[in-house]
């Protein structure tokens, strides 16, 4: 599992964790475990700290409040939601408890094999637009009762100032090269496109290349359901321009059956979400600010 959110945190400093602490909490709430070998995973995330534990399984860590919050989410509704979706998702093991001075709890969840596709590289596009596709509509077809209100998917317009302050930061950086008025063009079109009228349906939410893993170009798992709930569709369109070429962003259109007004609103959403990490992001985070660029790229190469 390789989670990756790339929209910004707030700017509270994350709570120290390493490998002693993980220890610790183990000995403490699952001494079965505590044995096992311990080794932070590398992750552009910025929401949870991973740690391997031995080879089947690892330990998902908030750094902060929210991500707390995404765990619990998680704990919750996985195990309701995976028998329901055509591609693997984490099973959780155990649920941790505050303790060592760590102040919130976490979670161990049985480790998925598979890697992150680059953006830049999909080796077989075509095939995962299509398994991506399977996915999302799977999760639109859920129909668990008292889901929860997806973090993102309500009206555009709540995100409207945000985007509007992140083109302007992004004017007085020129050395990104973003257009500014090609970008607002099309989160303008976007804001004019009619609404979600229907009932709101069950989204991942967070369709970025980190939450998902491959393996031989095929999608092998969907991770990191902190920000599923219901919500407008559109949300679930992510891929088609932070990780699937001109092609197979056709492709993943089509095989959703996606109408004009909620592509309109889908591409930007995605677009908001780059340009307002990108400023976040740019010397911080090198994977985020990467992506945010790919997904900046690609959206306005379609103007």
């Amino acid at each position: 599992m390789r989670p990756m959110n790339a929209t910004p945190v707030p700017s509270a400093p994350a709570h120290p964790v390493d490998g002693a602490l993980v220890r610790r909490l183990l000995a403490g709430r699952f001494p079965r475990w505590a044995g096992l070998p311990v080794e932070r995973f590398p992750s552009g995330g910025t929401v949870n700290a991973m740690f391997r534990l031995g080879q089947e399984m690892v330990v998902r860590l908030p750094l902060a409040e929210g991500g707390a919050d995404d765990l619990a989410r998680e704990r919750w509704w996985l195990p309701r939601l995976a028998p329901l979706l055509p591609t693997p998702v984490p099973e959780v093991l155990g649920e941790g408890e505050p303790a060592e001075g760590y102040p919130w709890p976490w979670s161990v969840y049985r480790w998925l094999p598979g890697g992150n596709p680059s953006e830049d590289r999909v080796r077989e596009p075509v095939a995962l637009a299509r398994e991506l596709a399977a996915f999302v509509t799977a999760m639109r077809n859920v129909a668990l009762p008292d889901g929860p209100k997806a973090h993102r998917g309500g009206p555009l317009t709540e995100l409207d100032a945000e985007t509007r302050w992140a083109i302007g930061r992004l004017r007085e950086i020129p050395e990104e090269g973003v257009d500014g008025d090609a970008a607002l063009a099309v989160w303008e079109d976007a804001l004019r496109a009619p609404g979600w009228d229907g009932p709101p349906v069950w989204v991942h939410g967070d369709l970025m290349p980190g939450n998902l893993l491959v393996d031989g170009g095929g999608l092998a798992s969907v991770i990191d359901f902190g920000c599923a709930g219901l919500g407008d569709p559109a949300c679930d369109l992510f891929p088609a321009w932070n990780l699937l070429p001109a092609g197979a962003r056709e492709v993943f259109h089509r095989e959703l059956g996606t109408d004009d007004a909620s592509w309109r609103r889908g591409r930007g959403r995605t677009l908001s979400q780059a340009l307002i990490a990108l400023p976040h992001y740019r010397t911080t985070n090198r994977a985020m600010a990467h992506n945010a660029r790919h997904v900046i790229r690609a959206v306005l190469s379609e103007r």
